[in-house]
């Protein structure tokens, strides 16, 4: 009988499970087996599906996406439109915002409620940027109501289920950016502006800097090295006293550790593509143009598809990968690249 023929016959032979007469001529203890069976193959297709990661977008299609047709962009029209993109894929993703579900199947999800989790956490700072610097001429210009209602909107803790949901707290911040970036191209400079200097980007960065650090520290502590702490960052330290420690992340938390990583560099990469447009003459200016490509060419390889189906956690020159350190490489050499370009915006 050839492969086909078998792959038939037990198609058949389960679809004749389900039919009546079949269940019928069962106990209440088989049908109910049969059912759980059912839910939990049911459940599995659907994590499956909901467990895909978005893909990324153009920078440019979003920055007239969300502006009335005929439009014309204008600076900053890119990054607040990829911002909103941003949104825009975490709530209507398959599955929407999963990160808060209490029901199955997305209680039982870790890697992509991780994922949204880091998005959101690039996505707070780019809000906090957007309305303390990028819209203001200096300290003392006038706030723009949308992007501090969008600010606040994105504050809101991602685990509540709901009273109010963050879903749609996130969609209000969705929205008031949608204003905001109306407001950009309605030839009011009264209404909004976007200042695309490089002291503005640099506050941006320092922030962007910091994360990718924190991020890389946690990948780096899935081997449980020992960590010397410097003494002179305690005020209770000895004079003279050094305590090694050995720190290692749980076995629980690597896959979300590295997905919270891979989330926060996909929504960055998508960010700094936006940058590139809207600040293209400061970059060109200040000769920070190639810094910034190679920041980005770092971030591009933390979104390859990773072929394994769990995320490994080799230690040294063994036999397995060990996927966090290679995330944590990409990140360390992406914000090595971005402290120089800092750099760059300070001084060149």
């Amino acid at each position: 009988m050839s492969l086909k023929s078998q792959s038939v016959k037990g198609a058949k032979k389960f679809a004749g499970l389900y039919h009546p007469k079949t269940i019928k001529s069962h106990g209440w203890g088989w049908r109910i087996g049969l059912l759980l069976f059912t839910l939990f193959i049911i459940n599995g297709i659907v994590m499956m599906w909901w467990s895909r990661e978005p893909a990324q977008f153009d920078v440019n299609e979003a920055a007239v996406e969300y502006l009335p047709e005929g439009t014309q962009p204008v600076v900053g029209s890119a990054f607040v439109g990829s911002t909103i993109k941003i949104l825009d894929t975490l709530l209507h993703k398959p599955g929407g915002f999963i990160k808060n579900d209490r029901t199955p199947p997305g209680i039982f999800m870790d890697n992509i409620p991780s994922w949204e989790y880091g998005v959101i956490m690039l996505v707070r700072q780019t809000t906090q940027v957007l309305y303390n610097d990028f819209s203001r001429s200096q300290s003392q210009s006038s706030l723009v109501k949308a992007l501090s209602e969008a600010d606040n909107n994105m504050r809101i803790d991602s685990s509540n289920w709901m009273f109010p949901a963050p879903e749609s707290k996130y969609e209000d911040a969705r929205q008031h950016l949608i204003s905001y970036a109306k407001e950009l191209t309605d030839g009011n400079p009264h209404n909004a502006n976007f200042y695309a200097r490089a002291d503005n980007l640099n506050a941006y960065f320092s922030l962007v800097s910091k994360t990718l650090g924190d991020l890389t520290q946690e990948l780096s502590t899935s081997v449980g090295d020992v960590i010397i702490q410097d003494p002179s960052a305690s005020n209770q330290a000895k004079e003279g006293q050094v305590a090694p420690q050995r720190t290692k992340t749980s076995w629980w938390k690597i896959d979300n550790n590295f997905y919270r990583a891979r989330g926060y560099a996909w929504a960055l990469l998508q960010e700094l593509r936006a940058i590139r447009v809207d600040f293209k003459a400061t970059l060109e200016k200040k000769g920070a143009m190639a810094s910034l490509d190679q920041i980005i060419n770092e971030l591009e390889k933390t979104q390859k598809t990773i072929w394994s189906p769990m995320i490994m956690n080799g230690r040294g020159f063994g036999f397995t990968a060990n996927h966090s350190l290679v995330m944590a490489s990409y990140l360390s050499r992406a914000n090595a690249a971005l402290i120089e370009l800092q750099d760059l915006l300070r001084n060149g």
